[in-house]
């Protein structure tokens, strides 16, 4: 009986790696740059004719290649990245496995041209469908030029699956953009049928890359972050205002030691940061270095390496839903005002030399005639609120909301105000202690003026977020208190989620469940959280294990009960339409100032609105 079993034809073993590694015309260009980056280039362009479907060419000053390395990389697993099994532990460079060029090659017809030194000229081969066809030395600046042209021409089922030009030229500048990002001090240069799309000058700073590729008004938005843990564990780059979100997550930008990741644990960190601060259904805007030793993750379980294994995955997620929840907590950025776009002021900002926080200067000064003007003319038509003899000095806590009822204007006298402490008197208040209260509009928004602008506070989602922050505070001092149930409910679990979950016993009992094995792989559910989050407790173990298993915690019983909390939250605050006195409106904002998140509802609404002056002066017709 003959052998059934056979080795597959190098060709054919090739092809078979263009189909892990090939996906796209986009596919080629990440592959193609990541190895300039890795020849240390400081200069690369991108021509693309058709979509990527009939040109495409990789141009570097790199270190190039002689013609014994220009031949060598187009054979499979050749590569000068790594030679040892340590080195794929210790991984610093893009590409590594030696399956790019000989997988691209095998399904297009590629020119490759380089030279390692103008001395000694360079060298330019040939070859078509995976086989060399011609060798010459040619005369070229240092660097390399990669050409593929009718990419899957020997293929046609594959090139069958790709769209239109105009989509595969929309996936190539989602790649180009990620690259460029993660190497600011390379230049990139992106042409379609020539004409110019990307262009972006090296740059030592990331902000200014930053601006260059996403939009200098975008950049102005964003807050940069700094944080360092242990283990050579650190995490920086800049993430967007609450305000400032999207529809899609298209826009989270995160790297892992340089490379470009979508990772599940890394997006739900980002996630996490963000809880009760962005709307559901909302994204934020964030380019992020995450940067850890190589030892502690593995980039080589996806042929394109867009998927990474944490070793720790629960330690890198704490810490980088930390680092952002604490960039957001101080709310510093609630007390700037919001800069004009580009082009309305005819300035341009030096990006290069911006503070850690993007500058949000008042359009138009305090001090300017315009602005005293404004203040003068209100004065005169209503007395002001909120001056210096009106503050109380004394603390205020622990009524109903019925004690919210309105009281004279003219009475200064503390009263009681629902969840809402009015800190004693310090000789610096914070942002909203310190605002010109002119009043309320429609008995729900009140009316402030700091440095020129106009604030608007909604005074519902103001309290809101206080009460939230008290109820959570109070919640989560101790361990969450149980409710036994009058039956314990068994479950059985499948053998891997079994040794899971009684590795987790401990965990889960700090948040409320109380859980004991029942032999062999049943469990025994004895307690709940005491607020009842979720009818179907079996289900919620279940969604719990999964929730583990994927993210090595577990976050859905603390997200069930925040919802929990935020509805409680909800309603014992002040109302729309509800008027407040002079006192209970300096109540409400003393309180602002001593809650973390201060710039948004639970929901994710936000608490204030800023009009600048010039905002109004155009609203006038004044500009």
């Amino acid at each position: 009986m003959s052998s059934v079993i056979k080795i597959l034809p190098e060709q054919l073993c090739n092809k078979i790696a263009a189909g892990e590694v090939v996906e796209r015309p986009s596919s080629v260009v990440k592959e193609l740059v990541e190895n300039s980056l890795d020849a240390g280039a400081r200069s690369i362009r991108i021509d693309i004719e058709g979509g990527g479907k009939r040109l495409l060419r990789v141009s570097d000053d790199g270190c190039g290649m002689v013609q014994d390395d220009a031949l060598m990389c187009l054979e499979r697993h050749a590569t000068s990245k790594i030679s040892t099994d340590d080195d794929l532990f210790h991984l610093s460079s893009f590409g590594f496995r030696g399956e790019a060029l000989p997988s691209i090659a095998s399904v297009s017809r590629l020119t490759l041209k380089s030279c390692a030194s103008e001395a000694q000229g360079g060298v330019e081969l040939y070859a078509e469908g995976g086989q060399v066809k011609r060798v010459v030395e040619t005369g070229m600046p240092r660097g390399t030029i990669i050409e593929i042209r009718s990419l899957f021409f020997n293929t046609p089922a594959r090139r069958k699956f790709l769209r239109r030009d105009e989509t595969e030229l929309a996936h190539v500048q989602d790649v180009v953009l990620k690259l460029a990002l993660s190497s600011p001090q390379t230049q990139f240069r992106l042409y379609h049928n020539d004409r110019l799309l990307i262009d972006t000058p090296a740059s030592k700073d990331l902000a200014e890359r930053i601006a260059s590729l996403l939009g200098r008004a975008t950049s102005r938005e964003l807050l940069q972050l700094e944080s360092q843990g242990s283990d050579n564990l650190s995490i920086a780059g800049y993430l967007s205002r609450p305000d400032c979100s999207r529809s899609t997550g298209s826009a989270v930008y995160t790297f892992i030691n340089g490379r470009y990741i979508r990772d599940k644990v890394v997006q739900h960190a980002i996630r996490e940061g963000y809880r009760t601060l962005l709307p559901k259904g909302r994204y934020p805007v964030t380019v992020l270095f995450i940067s850890l030793d190589p030892t502690q993750v593995d980039v080589n379980v996806h042929p394109t390496k867009h998927e990474v294994r944490f070793r720790e995955q629960s330690r890198i997620h704490d810490f980088i839903a930390s680092s952002i929840a604490r960039r957001m907590s101080p709310s510093d950025w609630v007390a700037r005002a919001a800069t004009d776009a580009v082009g309305e002021t005819g300035q341009d900002e030096d990006l290069s030399s911006a503070p850690p926080t993007p500058p949000h200067a008042p359009a138009m000064p305090v001090s300017s005639p315009e602005g005293l003007w404004v203040g003068e003319q209100l004065a005169s038509y209503r007395p002001r609120i909120g001056t210096s003899e009106s503050k109380a000095s004394s603390v205020v806590s622990g009524a109903s909301v019925d004690s919210f009822s309105p009281a004279p204007v003219a009475s200064l006298e503390p009263v009681a105000v629902d969840c809402v402490e009015l800190p004693p008197a310090e000789a610096s208040p914070g942002f909203f202690a310190s605002l010109q209260v002119l009043g309320q509009y429609s008995n729900s928004y009140i009316l402030c003026q700091h440095e020129g602008d106009l604030l608007l506070i909604d005074q519902h989602a103001a309290h809101e977020r206080i009460r939230f922050e008290e109820l959570k505070g109070q919640f989560f001092s101790g361990c969450l208190s149980s409710q036994a149930l009058l039956f314990p409910q068994i479950i059985e679990m499948s053998p891997a989620d079994a040794e899971l979950l009684g590795r987790h016993l401990t965990s889960l009992l700090r948040l409320g469940l109380e859980i004991e094995p029942f032999g062999g792989n049943a469990f025994a559910i004895k307690s709940v959280p005491a607020l009842h989050i979720e009818e179907d407790v079996e289900r919620l173990v279940r969604d719990l294990i999964d929730d583990i298993s994927t993210q090595g915690a577990s976050f859905l019983v603390e997200e069930a009960i925040e919802s929990t909390l935020m509805l409680m939250a909800c309603h014992g605050v002040v109302r729309a339409r509800q008027p407040l006195s002079e006192v209970q409106i300096r109540a409400l904002l003393g309180a602002m100032d001593a809650v973390d998140f201060n710039s948004h509802c639970p929901h994710g609404r936000p608490v204030q609105v800023r009009l600048s002056s010039r905002e109004i002066e155009k609203m006038f017709k004044r500009t």
